[in-house]
């Protein structure tokens, strides 16, 4: 424990390690080895402000390289164990270095910051927080300090590293609109007292371009982390997003046939309702020109929808569902199971590979969408976590999809040799989504096949060959859950990127951080906790290190691409039951 007399002194961090480095005041406590406490003493400092903790530092190793350590430095530094947010950000300016390039202690701080601080700040609060440091007088009360000068560069530092992490998510923001408006006035204003403040202008003056290019141009097509994909769920019914969307969008949404079956849609926002109807049309093997679009309402209300509209209007009801009824005098809903009946099995036909190609490619334009933020507002905001999880929601409802297609692709096929093909067609698949290294469809296939109504088809999994047998059997050993799922990410840390995570494994490791560690201890932010969530977080930069465009082959499959693309699905375990049992009776 370092004790410190003034209140400048206090806020003074550097100053507190420093003092750290050369008083630490003995312990007065008999034990049998002092030298030891001594030194479990001096890897903890504890800032306190009118006698109440505001910030607890802990004396870790410094990886920072010898040369730019300095001969009166030493190879260890003080990292935050918990404290007041404005404490923390406090600390983290004082650490910043205005070179190019940071330590990579310093490095992971601001990240593990920028990353987190939702947590324990609103945008708001840091916004104000960065102009009250940026305008501050510093320590001599003067404000032309070099100190003070120091600070304003180390603000507008971490501003421009804030909006490049951060990107198309401030441009939403109202604060952060106006608070990157207010500190360019306020640069504009010192950049004749202070000229070495220019270079900081002219990198913030890209930023602010890059700002307002958001605000002109929502949905740029070279815009990062957009959100491209939209979903449009059946279930809540109405178009989620930021902004407005325009053409070049593609959207999800489901088109019922009957109330536990739907065709699964990748789409344009402009598509009209003809064109939904013959992506239908074709995935059902039903005549186009005998199906219609209709919306019915939870109360019951039908309206048929015209072939020129626009599908997805806004004039839809948020209480409503799309369903595809039969032409007649009277609209007359397919029976359950009625739309697939005597329908052949295309799949049979198609190449595995470019089926798991064009999965792969399908997983990896949802996953290199995800904003690393959606991890965190995931497993801290359980309302309305759907405006900021967009991506990550349909990457993770993508692979349930995939899961129940597998099942209701093999429950659909009445006829034993085509089913026994059909299950040596999902193994293969399987494997081949582990070459690509898409562990996101591996997951879902595997768990398609090991599905209860699957499982019991024993007939079926009599006839598969044994060299089938085998490579299931290797393939779902990476499923075991056991030793924490050792298997899966021992096989995964050895895959070079770019590649696809199971994303609800890599959720849960988050979650389990979340739930197993207090986030406030005695009223200070714990940083030890958001230090490791930022970690695990920040594991998809090395799965998206390189594209999949430039590793894997370009030749694309039209057929697989639509088939993979507009999923049939049957997502009632009831139903896939009584199909199961349709097929194979229990004798």
């Amino acid at each position: 424990m370092c004790k410190l007399q003034g209140r400048e002194e206090f806020r003074r961090i550097d100053f507190v390690q420093k003092l750290t480095r050369d008083q630490i005041l003995p312990s007065t406590a008999k034990t049998p080895d002092r030298r030891e406490q001594q030194e479990e003493e001096a890897a903890t400092v504890q800032v306190r402000e009118q006698d109440r903790d505001v910030l607890v530092l802990k004396k870790v190793s410094s990886e920072r390289p010898a040369s730019t350590a300095g001969s009166g430095e030493s190879d260890w530094r003080y990292m935050v164990v918990s404290g007041t947010p404005e404490k923390i950000l406090e600390h983290l300016l004082n650490d910043l270095h205005l070179d190019d390039v940071q330590d990579k202690e310093t490095d992971t701080l601001l990240d593990d910051f920028l990353l987190t601080y939702t947590v324990f700040m609103t945008t708001d609060d840091l916004c104000q927080a960065l102009l009250r440091h940026y305008c501050a007088k510093k320590y001599d009360g003067k404000a032309d300090s070099p100190v003070a000068l120091c600070t304003k560069r180390k603000v507008l530092l971490l501003a421009s590293q804030w909006t490049a992490l951060y990107k198309d998510w401030l441009h939403d923001d109202e604060h952060s609109k106006l608070f990157l408006k207010t500190l360019y006035r306020y640069v504009l204003d010192d950049v004749y007292e202070y000229p070495i403040l220019e270079k900081e202008l002219k990198e913030f003056q890209k930023v602010l371009r890059i700002h307002r290019r958001h605000t002109v141009d929502e949905y740029s097509p070279h815009r990062k982390n957009r959100a491209l994909f939209h979903q449009f769920s059946l279930k809540e019914n109405w178009l989620q997003h930021r902004g407005n969307v325009n053409e070049i969008e593609e959207i999800f949404c489901r088109v019922y046939i009957t109330d536990h079956s739907y065709v699964s849609i990748r789409m344009k926002v402009s598509s009209s309702v003809q064109d939904i109807l013959k992506i239908v049309a074709e995935r059902i093997q039903h005549p186009e020109e005998d199906l219609t679009l209709v919306t019915v309402t939870f109360s019951g209300e039908k309206h048929e929808l015209l072939p020129t509209e626009i599908a997805l209007s806004k004039t839809l009801e948020s209480s409503s569902r799309i369903y595809t009824y039969r032409k007649s005098d009277t609209l007359n809903p397919f029976a359950e199971n009625e739309e697939t009946q005597q329908r052949s099995v295309r799949i049979l036909g198609m190449n595995t590979w470019d089926i798991a190609l064009e999965l792969t490619s399908f997983d990896w334009s949802l996953f290199n969408s995800i904003h690393e933020q959606e991890l965190i507002y995931f497993t801290f905001s359980r309302q309305g976590k759907g405006e900021n999880t967009l991506n990550l929601s349909l990457l993770l409802q993508r692979c349930n999809e995939v899961q129940l297609w597998v099942a209701t692709e093999i429950l659909l096929c009445s006829q034993l040799g085509k089913r026994v093909q059909l299950v040596k067609k999902f193994i293969k698949i399987a494997a081949h989504c582990k070459a690509q290294r898409n562990l996101n469809s591996f997951f879902a296939i595997i768990m398609g096949l090991n599905t209860a109504s699957v499982c019991r088809l024993s007939q079926t999994w009599e006839k598969i060959p044994g060299k089938f047998k085998k490579l299931f059997s290797e393939l779902e050993s990476l499923t075991d859950p056991s030793l924490n799922h050792k298997a899966y990410r021992d096989a995964f840390k050895k895959m070079k990127p770019p590649k696809i995570p199971f994303m609800p494994l890599l959720l849960k490791d988050v979650t389990f951080i979340h739930e197993g560690n207090k986030t406030f201890l005695d009223n200070l932010v714990n940083f030890e906790k958001l230090h490791m969530i930022a970690d695990t977080v920040r594991s998809l930069r090395h799965c998206r290190n390189n594209q999949f465009a430039n590793d894997l082959p370009q030749k694309e499959h039209q057929e697989a691409k639509f088939y993979t693309n507009h999923l049939l699905v049957i997502d009632n375990q009831q139903t896939l039951f009584e199909l199961s049992h349709r097929i194979e009776p229990r004798v």
